[in-house]
């Protein structure tokens, strides 16, 4: 059995699907560049999807840790350009996973703020289901 890098075996022990795993931290990244553009555009799906969406971003902050160095450093730069658009498109808001994850999962905005902001331009399914859960508001930012 080969071993796995450190970024792969994240991933594969986080249960991400075996694309995501074969693909690594290039594949996140590149996946979080794919992301952040459909939020710039107009995001077109919805609360589960968004969330989705953004696990993506959490397994990035997990594989950026425990990536080699000189991996982590290229990447961090592409990330923090990337992190820099979203906010620029995005509001801060309450934990979109609810406070009931927040709690059980320990989330905070300082650490986890990508959970913590939606999209500034909502499409009508999204922003019903952000005022379902009280998330459509956004608050000050502190993300």
């Amino acid at each position: 059995m080969t071993q796995l890098d450190p970024v792969r075996q994240l991933l594969s022990d986080r249960g991400c699907p075996e694309d995501v795993v074969a693909a690594g931290l290039d594949g996140l990244v590149a996946r979080w560049s794919s992301i952040v553009a459909s939020v710039e555009t107009g995001y077109a799906l919805g609360l589960d999807d968004l969330l989705n969406d953004l696990d993506t971003r959490d397994a990035l902050s997990g594989a950026l840790a425990v990536a080699a160095p000189a991996d982590a450093m290229g990447a961090r730069a592409q990330v923090d350009s990337l992190d820099e658009r979203l906010r620029a498109v995005s509001i801060v808001t309450g934990c979109l996973w609810g406070e009931d994850v927040e709690e059980d999962d320990g989330l905070t905005s300082r650490e986890q703020w990508w959970y913590y902001r939606r999209p500034s331009r909502l499409n009508d399914d999204l922003a019903a289901e952000l005022e379902a859960w009280g998330l459509l508001h956004g608050r000050e930012d502190t993300a």
